[in-house]
């Protein structure tokens, strides 16, 4: 087996706690805090101007976070705590979710908090905290870290088929990319509203060459096989992250409303083809371990080899490479025969 490295990094936009005060209720002038120092119909407001910023993260192992060295918030090195999840409601009803993230010290001390939207905040609203907990953190922020399909998504079968996501049972056999015929061990399936981080992005019908829309999460990896180098990134095999071909016209955010989410699980973590485009199956690590119901979490163990040996890694497209109108045109030309 191939040496076990790190997960990639996963950048995450957060606000410092201090940007959200809470101005009615027992702790009024205080900042969001641990879960510990927080209490119940507290209406909390986001500083005026306040916008989000990129904390990268690193899985270290058992659940455990740090700060990755490309981060725009934090310091590169320190490690995270998952906190707690909390709910807050508007005026009108809506419900945001929020994770909690503290950064600490290599004495565990306390060095910055962050919030995680997982929808957006509004300077124009007040939230009132209604809900705090310490058990789902690992889990919504699995949520997070989890690749997506969405509802209606073609998958193409072993026989050549294509079979809409939400048809899939588990014990099905899938076309993989590196493997041929692989069976299907488990479909997750979560409906959540479409904002913030939980947006999907639409890739139209021939933007990669696929025959119809392909609708992921943000952070899914398309997998492109470059017959020449249009990018610039000095290898024919890429990973790279729906949200980074985002331009506005055929690569858009489909914000609004709620979206059906299915995630696939392999025994190893496969490249399979959806719409026609080859895309990135669920992959295990101490990020998304959480979303696994605890039989089959117990059942594959803490080192999963077709998961672990991240025989992926180094495809990856940095952020900069893809940070052009075009991105997407380059890689349709890059990988046509």
């Amino acid at each position: 087996m191939s040496p076990r490295r790190p997960a990639p990094p996963q950048s995450v936009p957060v606000y410092r706690a201090a940007q959200i005060m809470a101005v009615d209720g027992a702790n009024m002038g205080d900042a969001v805090s641990f879960a510990d120092e927080l209490l119940l119909d507290d209406v909390y407001v986001l500083n005026y101007g306040a916008d989000p910023k990129r904390l990268s993260m690193l899985a270290s192992g058992a659940g455990a976070f740090e700060i990755a060295p490309d981060t725009e918030m934090g310091t590169p090195g320190a490690k995270l705590h998952l906190d707690c999840a909390l709910t807050f409601m508007t005026p009108d009803g809506q419900t945001t979710d929020a994770i909690v993230l503290v950064e600490v010290d290599e004495n565990n001390n306390a060095e910055d908090i962050y919030v995680v939207p997982l929808s957006a905040l509004s300077s124009k609203f007040e939230y009132r905290l209604v809900g705090i907990d310490t058990t789902t953190a690992h889990q919504k922020f699995a949520q997070v870290a989890c690749v997506s399909f969405t509802r209606g998504t073609h998958i193409t079968m072993a026989s050549g088929q294509q079979r809409r996501i939400e048809d899939l049972q588990v014990g099905d056999m899938v076309l993989t990319r590196g493997d041929g015929a692989k069976a299907v061990r488990w479909i997750s399936q979560s409906t959540v509203r479409a904002v913030g981080d939980f947006a999907p992005i639409c890739i139209t019908a021939g933007t990669l060459n696929n025959a119809n829309d392909l609708i992921v999460s943000p952070d899914h990896r398309l997998f492109i096989y470059q017959r020449e180098d249009h990018l610039g990134a000095g290898r024919a095999e890429l990973l790279v992250k729906a949200r980074h071909l985002v331009n506005g016209d055929t690569v858009r955010i489909q914000d609004g409303g709620f979206v059906d989410y299915f995630q696939l699980l392999f025994d190893g973590h496969q490249i399979i083809y959806a719409e026609g485009i080859a895309a990135e199956s669920m992959l295990i690590d101490s990020r998304t371990k959480a979303v696994l119901p605890q039989e089959l979490s117990e059942a594959m163990g803490d080192v999963i080899t077709g998961h672990s040996d991240r025989r992926h890694d180094g495809l990856d497209v940095s952020e900069p490479l893809l940070n052009r109108p075009d991105a997407a045109e380059l890689l349709r030309k890059a990988s046509m025969r």
